[in-house]
């Protein structure tokens, strides 16, 4: 959405069709990865799978396609195939490795296919991760408070630890907000009323 939101013309490849029907209902555009490799000058993973941009994506992709993996380990493109196929492989700055591929094209990878936000970004920024570490310390205080209650499983964070981060997070950017009256409560609480 913030590629989109830039002006990039972005395409979205998937393989769930909730997921898809989701982002073409968001006004993306949607295909099969191979389709969307010829078309790319920037192919982004974000799936947590193994070889999601792989040798036939290579083969058909643009010249100077920049790939990137935001989801898992290094196993999200193909780098073995990408290596096999290359003729030649430099380093041109930190974390941008350029592929040099017969026939004269080249693919340049990020961050050695890791994680990039994390690798090449230097990790999250602080606007971020101020957040997470005050869920964690809030949960950390419900589970000191009600662990013994819960059943043993993965819980998710508790609704109102959320939202208390996400107030004041706001409060420290100077937002406000409106509030639910009395009445909007009841009435959203309730079926008594409307058709």
């Amino acid at each position: 959405m913030r590629a989109k939101g830039h002006g990039a013309q972005v395409v979205v490849t998937e393989v769930d069709p909730l997921r898809a029907l989701e982002a073409a209902m968001d006004g993306f555009r949607v295909m099969p990865i191979e389709e969307a490799a010829k078309i790319s000058d920037f192919i982004v993973t974000a799936t947590g799978d193994k070889h999601v941009v792989d040798k036939q994506h290579m083969e058909v992709m643009k010249n100077g396609c920049v790939l990137a993996n935001s989801g898992h380990f290094n196993v999200e493109i193909n780098i073995p195939a990408l290596e096999a196929m290359a003729t030649e492989k430099h380093r041109h700055r930190d974390y941008v490795d350029e592929y040099q591929l017969p026939g004269g094209r080249s693919i340049r990878l990020l961050a050695e296919g890791r994680l990039v936000n994390l690798s090449a970004a230097e990790g999250h920024p602080a606007a971020v991760m101020d957040m997470s570490f005050a869920n964690q310390a809030l949960v950390v205080a419900f589970l000191a408070e009600q662990g013994r209650q819960l059943e043993h499983k993965v819980h998710t964070v508790p609704d109102p630890i959320d939202k208390e981060v996400a107030q004041l997070k706001l409060k420290s950017m100077n937002i406000s907000i409106d509030s639910l009256t009395k009445e909007q409560r009841a009435y959203l609480s309730s079926w008594q009323e409307g058709t």
